[in-house]
C-alpha cells in the first residue's frame, strides 16, 4: 500500500480537474455570455486572463481541499463521504471564485451571473467528483478484495477474540484488516489463536510490536472479566497514532455508541483519534505560524530588552534549554529566557516553588508577565509545538505522573502549548500532586478543543500578562 503514491494521484486528478473546468468555464464564457453582450460571436483566444487562471485556480483548489482535510487518510474514503465534502467544498470554492473573479464581469443581463455560477459549479463538481470516485472505488475494490490491507494487531487471545477474527475473515468484503499477530492479556498463553495468527507475546509489548510491525489498527477483543483492562490499553496507545477499535457490548449498542462506518464492516467501537476537524486544525498551525511571525517581528525590542535584561540580571546564559516531551511522546528541545541561576539544576529534575531562592529578582518579574516563555514562540513556528495547547513535561516527571495518572498520555495526542487552560486555572506546578490536579484541566481542554477555546485562552492569558499575576 503506497500512500504517498495515492495521495500524488488524488494531487494529480484535483489539478487536471481544476485546469480542465476552468478551460471550459472560459470557452462557454466567451460563446455565450460575451457573444450575448456584444451581439456577435467571440472568437476564442488565449489571453493573460485565461492563463493567469490556469496558475492559479488549480493551486487555490488543492490549497482548499488541502485545508479541509481532503488528503489525510487517503485509503479510508467513502464514495458517498466523498461525494459529501467534494460538494460542500466545491460550493464553497465556487462562491470565493465567484465574487472575486466573476462578479466584476460586465453582462448583458443579470441572469448570466446566475448561469455563470451554476455552470462553474457543475464543471467543477462533475470533473472532481468523477475522478475521485475512479480512485476512491479502485481502493475499495482492492480492500474488500483483501489485495491491501491495514497492518493490524488484535488484543485479546480467548473466545471474543478468536469470534472476531473469524468475522472479520469469513467477511465476503473485508474491511481491510491484515493481521500481523494477537497479544494476550493475564497471562494467558493464547491457545485459542495461536493456530491462526502469530502469538507476539503479552500486551506490555504493545507498544514496540506497534512500532516494530508498523501496525495502523489495534482491535481490543477481550472478555467481560477483562474489561477492566481496557482503559489501560487505550491510555498506553493514547500517544500513539494508530486507529483503536473495540468490540462492543450491548450497553454500548444499546447507548449508541457503536456508529455503523459500512454495511459489510463488522460492528466495533472506533476510539476516535480526531481531536478537532481537519480545517480547524489546519487553521490553528496557521495561526501558529502567523503569531509566531509577528512576535518575532513586531515584539523584537522586547525580546532583545529582555535578553539584555538576563544578561546583566545575573551570570550566566540568556536562554535554557531542556528536553521536553511533545506529540506522540516525541522529545525536543524547548527553549526559555533563563528565569534562574546559572546551575541551579544539577543531576535531579527540581520544580520551582513559590518562594523558589534559585529565581532571580528579573527572574521573578519575567514569570509573573510570562516574558520568561517567549523563546518558545520559534518551537511554536517550527511545529514542535502549538500556542495554545498542555504544558509539556520532563520524561522524569511523566514517568512519576503516570503512576498516578495513566491517564497523562491522553496530552500527548496533541501539541504542547505555550498556554493552556491547565496553565491558566493553575499556574505553575510545584510538585506531582499539583502537575496531577492540573492534569484535568487540560484533559477537558483536549475533549473540547476548538479554535473559539484557544482564542478564549489566549485573552485570559494577555489578561494575566498585562496584570502581572502569572506564578
Amino acid at each position: 500500500m503506497n500512500k504517498k503514491l495515492q495521495t500524488f494521484k488524488y494531487l494529480f486528478c484535483d489539478l487536471v480537474s481544476a485546469v480542465a473546468s476552468w478551460s471550459l468555464f472560459f470557452i462557454y464564457r466567451k460563446v455565450f455570455i460575451e457573444s450575448a453582450k456584444y451581439g456577435r460571436a467571440i472568437p476564442i483566444e488565449i489571453d493573460k486572463k485565461f492563463i493567469m487562471g490556469l496558475i492559479f485556480i488549480p493551486i487555490f483548489w488543492v490549497g482548499l481541499y488541502f485545508i479541509a482535510g481532503t488528503y489525510r487518510n487517503i485509503y479510508r474514503k467513502s464514495r458517498l463521504g466523498e461525494l459529501g465534502q467534494t460538494l460542500l467544498i466545491t460550493l464553497i470554492g465556487v462562491i470565493i471564485i465567484f465574487f472575486a473573479l466573476i462578479l466584476d464581469d460586465t453582462i448583458n443581463t443579470y441572469i448570466s451571473y446566475y448561469e455563470s455560477f451554476i455552470v462553474l459549479f457543475s464543471l467543477q463538481f462533475c470533473i472532481s467528483y468523477f475522478f475521485r470516485l475512479l480512485l476512491t472505488s479502485t481502493a475499495a475494490y482492492k480492500i474488500h478484495r483483501r489485495i491491501i490491507g491495514f497492518p493490524s494487531l488484535l488484543v485479546g487471545s480467548n473466545q471474543a477474540a478468536l469470534k472476531i477474527y473469524q468475522e472479520l475473515e469469513s467477511s465476503t468484503k473485508s474491511s481491510g484488516n491484515k493481521f500481523v499477530g494477537f497479544v494476550h492479556l493475564n497471562g494467558n498463553n493464547g491457545h485459542l489463536m495461536e493456530n491462526h495468527i502469530p502469538h507476539l507475546g503479552s500486551v506490555e509489548n504493545l507498544r514496540p510490536l506497534i512500532k516494530q510491525h508498523a501496525v495502523e489498527e489495534v482491535i481490543i477483543a477481550v472478555e467481560s472479566s477483562e474489561h477492566k483492562s481496557i482503559v489501560n490499553i487505550i491510555n498506553a496507545l493514547d500517544d500513539t497514532k494508530v486507529i483503536v477499535k473495540i468490540i462492543p457490548d450491548m450497553y454500548d449498542i444499546l447507548s449508541g455508541s457503536v456508529k455503523m462506518n459500512s454495511i459489510f464492516s463488522t460492528a466495533l467501537i472506533e476510539v476516535s483519534s480526531e481531536i478537532m476537524p481537519a480545517w480547524q486544525q489546519t487553521l490553528k498551525r496557521a495561526m501558529d505560524i502567523f503569531f509566531s511571525i509577528f512576535t518575532f517581528t513586531f515584539l523584537s525590542p522586547v525580546f532583545i530588552i529582555t535578553a539584555i535584561l538576563v544578561k546583566f540580571s545575573s551570570p550566566g546564559p540568556v536562554l535554557y534549554s531542556h528536553l521536553r516531551v511533545g506529540r506522540h511522546g516525541k522529545p525536543f528541545m524547548m527553549y526559555k529566557f533563563r528565569s534562574m541561576r546559572d546551575g541551579a539544576e544539577q543531576n535531579v529534575p527540581l520544580l520551582s516553588s513559590k518562594n523558589d531562592s534559585r529565581i532571580t529578582p528579573f527572574g521573578r518579574i519575567m514569570r509573573m508577565t510570562r516574558l520568561d516563555e517567549i523563546p518558545q514562540f520559534y518551537n511554536v513556528l517550527i511545529g514542535e509545538m502549538s500556542i495554545v495547547g498542555p504544558r509539556p513535561e520532563r520524561q522524569y516527571y511523566i514517568d512519576r505522573i503516570v503512576q498516578i495518572a495513566p491517564h497523562y498520555r491522553h496530552l500527548h495526542k496533541v501539541k504542547p502549548g505555550i498556554t493552556s487552560w491547565g496553565q491558566v486555572k493553575y499556574g505553575y506546578a510545584e510538585n506531582v500532586e499539583q502537575m496531577v490536579e492540573r492534569l484535568k484541566y487540560d484533559l477537558i481542554y483536549i475533549e473540547n478543543m476548538s479554535i473559539a477555546v484557544d482564542l478564549k485562552i489566549l485573552i485570559y492569558t494577555v489578561l494575566i500578562v498585562l496584570q502581572g499575576r502569572g506564578k
